[in-house]
């Protein structure tokens, strides 16, 4: 595993397995500008969405097995997107660091908070009428945030109160994360938010 770090809140990385090849970059500072392609379209469109909300600008190229299913695309994109958002926040100074969110997506609402503190855990309180969203399992989206908090050493707790649909509830999901990250990422003064002195 290769990645550097560029110029500005940037990152990318290239992370190849015996089950996935995944190239991630990242900006911090962009617009929420996306050119995503993982093989697997519900994953696309949720990432497009996190992009979107937080304004972070998002390349992923990934090819994985998905004759088996999705589970280790979504895994290892995970891992690159955490990888690459701690390399590109650098010393995290002058960062809000906490984020929060409340998004309808019709009948559902989503309520996702973060907090960038170099510590990993991930509280997810959801329920789905079904277990797939077209041919995309519904437990690989709790597989993805939480192998993005582990792997972003963030603080990530999300929770719908209710949702009918399942893809309105991940939808609201995505979108509220992307809006709580872009708060989170945000600068905001010059020091580390922390008593500690560093995160």
């Amino acid at each position: 595993m290769k990645g550097t770090v560029m110029a500005d809140r940037t990152a990318s990385i290239h992370r190849q397995t015996k089950e996935t090849d995944i190239s991630l970059e990242l900006n911090l500072d962009g617009q929420g500008k996306y050119e995503i392609d993982t093989g697997a379209g519900f994953l696309d469109h949720m990432l497009t969405h996190l992009s979107k909300h937080s304004r972070i600008d998002l390349q992923v190229k990934a090819a994985g097995d998905l004759e088996v299913d999705a589970h280790h695309t979504v895994e290892d994109v995970a891992i690159c997107l955490g990888e690459c958002l701690v390399k590109a926040l650098g010393d995290k100074k002058g960062i809000a660091r906490y984020g929060h969110s409340s998004v309808p997506m019709e009948d559902a609402l989503a309520n996702v908070s973060v907090d960038l503190s170099g510590r990993a855990a991930c509280v997810y309180n959801v329920q789905y009428r079904t277990e797939r969203i077209g041919d995309f399992d519904v437990e690989c989206l709790e597989e993805l945030l939480r192998s993005f908090a582990n792997n972003g050493k963030l603080n990530l707790h999300v929770n719908v109160p209710y949702g009918t649909n399942s893809h309105h509830i991940a939808e609201a999901i995505f979108k509220a994360l992307g809006k709580s990250l872009g708060m989170a990422v945000s600068i905001v003064g010059t020091d580390v938010p922390s008593t500690k002195g560093i995160l």
